[in-house]
């Protein structure tokens, strides 16, 4: 145990958070995402923290980790496929609230992409954290910045 980090972040996780530079990115996945399968082929450090929901893994991240401040979204999300585009999504309002407590541009800190674009930019991230997290369309891929 350290003093002031968040319990949630395992000893795993925080070593693959200092390991990351500027500009890494981390995709964290929903119970539904295909994060095993997503990091195999390119060899990004896949780690689970089942059990635990997103926005709660987002908030403990945060507290130790920037956004990249040069890029205009370092925080993607999953867009709905056209069969669920009636569908709410209440988790990402939790994300943006959560971002907004350590990043000034709150929900314009956030962009999209579509789903299997999604998958294709979590195979070129640093690292796949798989989740327990129950919603669906709750993936998010954070882009680290530099620590001041």
């Amino acid at each position: 145990m350290l003093k002031g980090i968040p319990a949630i972040l395992s000893p795993e996780l925080l070593k693959v958070l200092c390991e990351m530079g500027h500009g890494d990115r981390i995709c964290i996945g929903d119970g539904n995402f295909p994060g095993t399968s997503m990091g195999k082929p390119e060899n990004c450090v896949v780690l689970r923290l089942d059990g635990h929901g997103v926005n709660e893994i987002i908030d403990a991240i945060l507290q130790v980790m920037p956004l990249d401040s040069y890029t205009d979204t370092p925080c993607m999300l999953m867009e709905k496929m056209e069969c669920d585009r009636d569908l709410d999504i209440p988790v990402w309002k939790e994300y943006k609230k959560t971002v907004k407590k350590y990043d000034k541009r709150g929900a314009k800190a956030f962009g999209s992409y579509e789903r299997f674009e999604f998958y294709e930019q979590a195979k070129k991230c640093y690292c796949i954290l798989q989740t327990g997290e129950t919603e669906i369309y709750a993936n998010i891929i954070l882009q680290k910045g530099v620590v001041k």
